[in-house]
């Protein structure tokens, strides 16, 4: 078995997207979607990406069992018994646990494996870059026992993004490695202007890479009684009982990120420091800052918008629709699905929370 054939990805896609609601909901959650006009979904583009790293049978993704339909319509090719159909609605580290067990389970690795984490809701500008970044990373993990985590370099000061502290070069990191000092989760306002100052914190980019030795250790540590018991259960290790175990244990997994579970203790964690051209599509703002920073004033996504004397806005409607809009400065306007809304794009995250919870009081979780 060569090299490469030992690099797996996790591809994860079992997210609500919530705060991109309403035109991400609960049916057809962000990552499913087209945002950007390119004839791809954040998925399908993103499983394109690991074809460039892996092979396709070292390709898993992790959504809720309330998916599978869309992701198998949408990635055909995808190897049935590498998606991993989460029976619960769960947060990231148990999709990743699992991951962890099906590849240090498997008798033709011999627990020496390596799997690089990905989430499917994320903008790669240089693709080419973002390949060779990929395989550094799988060549680190596989001569360190350390996660390695990867980092961008901040370009504003961001509270909805987690941040990394380097702490000088990683052994045989050269300029490209450093160890992690602290990881600092959406920061106020205050504190991301002075990581931004610092020259010392990278953006989380949510990715991280390890051998399944390292991984299931760290597992251990986080949730050790459900672990432990998964591996009794499947001394003998087949899919089968992998599945029958996952059905009727999964609940019990915390319901926890991995953000939460593995990157706030930085002990024997390392940094990549990737310049690969990275944005986060998880809400509103974070997609409007990023053209922002390229000049653009009014952001309109896949929409027939005027403006007149209108600046700072993001919009988003369906193809039939026509805006005109008018002395509107710095809003979200956006439809989908029978609602229409129209918010300030400022702490849009807590008010699109507080909007969703208001209209299912009201109106019912069809709007949802």
């Amino acid at each position: 078995m060569g090299n490469n054939d030992r690099n797996f990805i996790l591809i994860l896609a079992g997210g609500k997207g919530r705060r991109l609601w309403p035109v991400s909901n609960r049916l057809l959650p962000k990552q499913f979607l087209d945002f950007f006009s390119t004839g791809r979904t954040q998925l399908q583009t993103t499983y394109e990406r690991a074809l460039r790293i892996v092979p396709r049978e070292n390709i898993f993704i992790s959504t809720n069992k309330t998916y599978e339909d869309i992701v198998k319509e949408q990635i055909p090719d995808a190897i049935t018994d590498n998606i991993l159909l989460e029976p619960i609605v769960r947060n990231t580290a148990p999709s990743v646990a699992w991951a962890t067990f099906r590849i240090y389970n498997n008798p033709e690795l011999n627990g020496d494996g390596r799997l690089l984490v990905i989430p499917s809701d994320q903008a790669i500008i240089n693709e080419d870059e973002y390949v060779e970044s990929a395989n550094a990373i799988f060549d680190y993990a596989a001569t360190h026992d350390k996660l390695v985590l990867v980092g961008v370099v901040p370009t504003r000061p961001e509270q909805g993004y987690g941040y990394f502290q380097m702490d000088g070069a990683a052994p045989g990191g050269g300029d490209r490695f450093f160890n992690a000092k602290t990881f600092v989760e959406k920061p106020s306002l205050e504190y991301a202007q002075m990581f931004l100052e610092t020259g010392e914190f990278l953006w989380n980019t949510g990715m991280v890479c390890a051998d399944a030795r390292v991984f299931r250790t760290a597992f251990m540590k986080v949730f050790p009684y459900v672990f432990r018991r998964m591996e009794r259960r499947h001394e003998f290790y087949a899919l089968e009982r992998e599945r029958e175990y996952v059905s009727a244990k999964y609940s019990q997994l915390p319901n926890t990120s991995i953000e939460k579970s593995l990157f706030e203790d930085c002990s024997n964690h390392v940094v990549m420091k990737a310049s690969f051209g990275w944005a986060d599509i998880g809400s509103w703002h974070s997609i409007y800052s990023q053209y922002a920073e390229e000049g653009v004033d009014n952001v309109v996504l896949n929409s027939k918008v005027m403006f007149e004397d209108s600046h700072g806005n993001i919009v988003n409607l369906p193809d039939d629709r026509v805006a005109v809009i008018a002395n509107l400065n710095g809003y979200i306007v956006t439809e989908k699905n029978g609602v229409l809304m129209i918010c300030k794009k400022e702490n849009s995250s807590s008010l699109i929370k507080k909007y969703r919870n208001e209209v299912r009081i009201i109106y019912g979780e069809e709007y949802l």
